[in-house]
């Protein structure tokens, strides 16, 4: 009778196992047909030089058709690139510092050039091409005997106003603050980007 019972609570504690083991194989280890898969896009950040977790810009917009269109925030620095009104990118901006404002309103893109140098803003060199002045305006300050003005670099240039205001790659010192003499500065990768997909004739809007 004792052994009876011992193997019947054998048994059932080996039912109980087996009933254990199919219940986590069921809940652990189903087919990979059947796990869900999930594909998370990363976008592209660059920092900039003084932030550890801050991102100068963010694009995710490569292969994304349709028409592009900008609109740029001064009151925060940023840009905001649409493709197709689909927000793809966005950017710190440095727009024109206190006595050299931005325009605001609605513009179009209606020149572009890769390597543009400005005519009024850059520096004064001598003849033996040392800098005697930074950050001179062409017609204000003198250029001594021998010397010449040289414009300040403008890469990536995208014309908006008629009286020299345009996008164009160049330093963001202080993201989020203005810097520039009203022109729009992007940083560099953006700039090339922007420069890319945006034909001349593309709506460039700035608000406040």
């Amino acid at each position: 009778m004792i052994f009876a019972n011992a193997r019947l609570i054998m048994k059932n504690a080996r039912l109980a196992f087996i009933g254990l083991a199919l219940c986590t194989l069921s809940a652990c280890q189903l087919p990979d047909t059947l796990v869900r898969q999930e594909v998370i896009r990363k976008p592209i950040l660059v920092q900039p030089a003084d932030s550890a977790s801050s991102p100068l810009y963010v694009w995710h917009g490569a292969g994304q058709p349709g028409p592009v269109r900008v609109t740029i925030d001064l009151s925060e620095q940023k840009a905001y690139i649409f493709k197709n009104s689909q927000n793809v990118a966005w950017t710190y901006v440095a727009t024109g510092r206190s006595g050299f404002n931005t325009p605001t309103g609605t513009f179009r893109i209606s020149e572009k050039v890769v390597n543009k140098r400005s005519n009024r803003y850059g520096t004064i060199v001598d003849s033996n091409g040392n800098t005697v002045r930074s950050n001179a305006t062409a017609g204000v300050h003198r250029v001594p005997s021998g010397g010449r003005f040289v414009g300040a670099k403008m890469p990536y240039w995208m014309r908006l106003t008629g009286n020299g205001v345009g996008m164009h790659a160049g330093r963001i010192p202080n993201p989020g603050s203005p810097a520039s003499h009203g022109c729009v500065r992007l940083p560099y990768d953006m700039a090339a980007k922007i420069y890319a997909v945006a034909p001349t004739g593309t709506p460039v809007t700035i608000v406040q």
